[in-house]
């Protein structure tokens, strides 16, 4: 027996309060990591020469900033110590070579945070998720999470268009048999098609953006002509965003039946390894 991890997303809808402190978490999700941030960025550009001396530093917790900053205790502690593990893995990430250096979060940037489960603080109860600092908030669970599988996270996100999701992690122990191979697919990256697989078919992709160009485009000529942060603007602003939003279900969508479709049909699906990003030159 393995462990494996799976991870199921759902719909939020919180109420007024319950919304007012997950966007008040966002926010001091960012603030506390761009605090460490600003200092590692600091001990980094007094030491760049000298790995060995970066390697002994030692940097703050979450903790150092709440008797400074009083309002980070209303939120949930595991949200701010998760912010700094994820800036631990950015800045592993850039020392091995994988990635440049961290840069700092912006309001524009994805919102979400992570709460760990800690002593059954995290539970599905009757259409609602008990959920640390929140309590009960209502959700829409589609489908059940098998009773083997054991809660260990949870992370709220916002999309622009203001919905709320809750994406739940778990884990669980399975075995993997090992299938005998009868049927191989070769996929070959094209251009306008997405792919050609070895028996010659196409995945005919429909190009969801092409089809609203228009609509965005008037859509946003209107935005620009509001002033920025009016209500009239952010009425728009959601406009443009439910139009991005449609396009990247739409996408979203279609790669899934794709999959699907194609680990249905074959044991093995062989694809190139490309550089996209030296190909985009």
């Amino acid at each position: 027996m393995t462990i494996h991890n799976k991870a199921y997303k759902f719909r939020l809808y919180p109420k007024e309060q319950q919304a007012h402190l997950i966007r008040k978490t966002f926010g001091c999700v960012r603030f506390v990591y761009n605090k460490m941030l600003a200092e590692r960025k600091e001990v980094y550009e007094k030491h760049r020469g000298n790995k060995e001396e970066l390697k002994k530093q030692e940097f703050p917790t979450p903790a150092k900033y709440k008797t400074e900053f009083e309002w980070l205790k209303e939120v949930d502690s595991l949200a701010l110590a998760n912010a700094q593990l994820n800036l631990q893995t950015a800045y592993k990430n850039f020392f091995s070579g994988q990635n440049d250096f961290p840069t700092f979060k912006s309001k524009k940037d994805r919102k979400s945070y992570t709460m760990n489960m800690v002593n059954g603080n995290i539970m599905l109860l009757n259409g609602h998720i008990k959920l640390p600092k929140l309590k009960l908030v209502k959700i829409k669970q589609h489908r059940e999470i098998p009773q083997d599988h054991v809660i260990k996270s949870c992370t709220i996100s916002m999309t622009p268009t203001g919905k709320y999701y809750v994406s739940i992690l778990t884990e669980y122990e399975k075995e993997i048999v090992q299938k005998e191979v009868e049927t191989v697919v070769g996929l070959d990256f094209a251009m306008s098609e997405l792919y050609v697989s070895s028996e010659n078919e196409k995945a005919n992709y429909p190009h969801f953006y092409r089809q609203v160009l228009e609509r965005l485009a008037k859509a946003q000529r209107v935005l620009s002509r509001r002033t920025k942060g009016s209500e009239r603007w952010n009425k728009q602003r959601i406009r443009v965003a439910k139009l991005h939003e449609k396009v990247a279900n739409q996408r979203k969508n279609f790669l899934h039946h794709k999959s699907k479709e194609l680990v249905d049909n074959f044991d093995v699906v062989a694809i190139e390894d490309l550089n996209m990003k030296g190909m985009s030159r």
